[in-house]
C-alpha cells in the first residue's frame, strides 16, 4: 500500500514516486519499507474492477510486482489512481493522501502459516492459534492430550505433537481434511483408533510418525490409509503388523525397529519399498509343521464369507451384524488370492527383505536380511501346490 504517513502530499517528480510502501499479505499490511518507485512508463496494468469497494492493484513492469491497495475510501482511491496514471505519463503532480494506521502485530499474526513451540513457557494458554496455520509444532510442552483448539485449524497440513505425554488421540483429528504429515513420536500412545483409519486421513495423510510410544498392535483398518508414503513405528511394543499390510501400495519408507515382531504377514510381500528397517525385533524361526484348521465341509459362515469377499460384495454394519463385519475385515488371504475366515492351513517360511525394499537395514547383529513370513492356504490343494515354498 502507498501512503503519506503525515497526511500531507506525496510528491511525484519526473515520473518518480517516493512514499511509504506497505506490502500486503491476504489483505493485511505486513511490513513497511522506505523505497522509491519509478512510475513513468513503468505500469503494465491497472486492476480496478473492485474500486468501488476500496480495492485496486497496480502492476509494475520493473520491479515485476503488484502493488495492492485495499480498505481505501473509494473517492480517494480514484483520485490516487488518476495521479498515478499522470505519473505514468511523466507529469509532475502533487496530491494529498490520507493517513493510514499501521497494522498491529496481533492482526498480522492471524495470517501466520507456521508456528513452532518447543517449551511450556511459550505455549499459548489465553489465546487461540492463528486460524491460517498450515504447519504447527508443539513439542516438549508437556501436553497430556491434544488441545482441541488445534482441531479448528482447518488449513493444517503438518502437525507435530512429538515429545509430549499424550495417551489418546481424539477421533476429530480425522476432520483435518488437509493434514498430510502427523508426528506423534515420543508420547504415551497405546493405540491408533479405527475411527482415525476410516476418517478423511485416508485421502490426505502421507507421513505418520508413531515411534517411541507403547503401541502393541495396529487395527486391520490401518491399511485403509493408502496414501501413506512414510511410516515410522520404531521403539514400540508391536507384536504384529496388520495382515493386510500389502494394501499400503504407496508406502516407500517403513521403519519398525526395536519392536517385538515374531513374523511378518504374507501380504508384506506385496510392498514395494525404498527403505526398510526391522532391526532388533524378536523374529522366530519358521515352524517345521503347518497349523491345520481345515473343516470339511465348510461351514455356512465360511462359505458365505468367502463368496462375499471373492465377489467383492459391499457390506457394512447397516447391512449385516457388526461382528460379521469384523470377521470379514479380518479374513486371511490365501496365496492363491482367495480368502478364508477360520478354515485354513497356516505355514511359515523366510523371505529376503531385499525382495520388497531397495535399501534394507540388517535385522540383527549377524548381518541377516531375512525374516520369517506367515502364509495362509484356503485348501489342502493350495498348500500342496505351494509346499516347495515352505521347505
Amino acid at each position: 500500500m502507498l501512503e503519506d504517513p503525515g497526511g500531507g502530499a506525496a510528491r511525484r517528480e519526473g515520473g518518480s514516486f517516493k512514499a511509504e510502501l506497505w506490502s500486503s499479505c491476504r489483505g493485511w499490511l505486513k511490513m513497511k519499507l522506505h523505497c522509491e518507485v519509478e512510475l513513468k512508463e513503468n505500469i503494465e496494468q491497472f486492476f480496478t474492477k473492485f474500486m468501488d469497494e476500496g480495492k485496486a492493484t497496480v502492476r509494475l513492469k520493473e520491479p515485476p510486482v503488484d502493488i495492492c491497495l485495499s480498505k481505501a475510501n473509494s473517492s480517494s482511491l480514484k483520485s490516487f489512481l488518476s495521479a498515478v496514471r499522470l505519473a505514468h505519463r511523466g507529469c509532475n503532480i502533487e496530491v494529498p493522501l490520507s493517513t493510514f494506521t499501521p497494522v498491529k502485530t496481533s492482526e498480522f499474526e492471524k495470517f501466520k502459516t507456521k508456528m513452532v513451540i518447543t517449551s511450556k513457557k511459550d505455549y499459548p494458554l489465553s489465546k487461540n492459534f492463528p486460524y491460517s496455520l498450515e504447519h504447527l509444532q508443539t513439542s516438549y510442552c508437556g501436553l497430556v492430550r491434544v488441545d482441541m483448539r488445534m482441531l479448528c485449524l482447518k488449513n493444517l497440513r503438518k502437525l507435530d505433537l512429538s515429545h509430549n505425554h499424550i495417551k489418546k488421540l481424539p477421533a476429530t483429528i480425522g476432520d483435518l481434511i488437509h493434514l498430510q504429515e502427523l508426528n506423534l513420536s515420543d508420547n504415551h500412545l497405546e493405540s491408533f483408533s479405527v475411527a482415525l483409519c476410516q476418517s478423511t486421513l485416508q485421502k490426505s495423510l502421507r507421513s505418520l510418525d508413531l515411534s517411541k510410544n507403547k503401541i502393541k498392535a495396529l487395527p486391520v483398518q490401518f491399511c485403509q490409509l493408502r496414501e501413506l508414503t512414510d511410516l515410522k513405528l520404531d521403539d514400540n511394543e508391536l507384536i504384529r503388523f496388520p495382515f493386510k499390510m500389502g494394501q499400503l501400495t504407496n508406502l516407500r519408507f517403513l521403519s519398525a525397529a526395536r519392536n517385538k515382531l515374531p513374523f511378518l504377514p504374507s501380504e508384506f510381500q506385496n510392498l514395494s519399498l525404498e527403505y526398510l528397517d526391522l532391526f532388533g525385533n524378536t523374529f522366530e524361526q519358521p515352524k517345521a509343521l503347518p497349523v491345520i484348521m481345515l473343516q470339511t465341509p465348510l461351514t455356512l459362515l465360511e462359505s458365505s464369507a468367502r463368496a462375499m469377499l471373492y465377489n467383492r460384495i459391499p457390506y457394512g454394519s447397516h447391512i449385516i451384524p457388526f461382528h460379521l463385519c469384523q470377521d470379514l475385515d479380518t479374513a486371511k488371504t490365501c496365496v492363491c488370492g482367495r480368502f478364508c475366515l477360520s478354515c485354513f492351513i497356516q505355514g511359515t517360511t523366510t523371505m529376503n527383505l531385499h525382495s520388497v525394499a531397495h535399501t534394507v537395514v540388517l535385522v540383527d547383529n549377524m548381518g541377516g536380511t531375512e525374516a520369517p513370513i506367515i502364509s495362509y492356504f484356503c485348501s489342502l490343494a493350495c498348500y500342496v501346490n505351494s509346499c516347495d515354498m515352505l521347505k
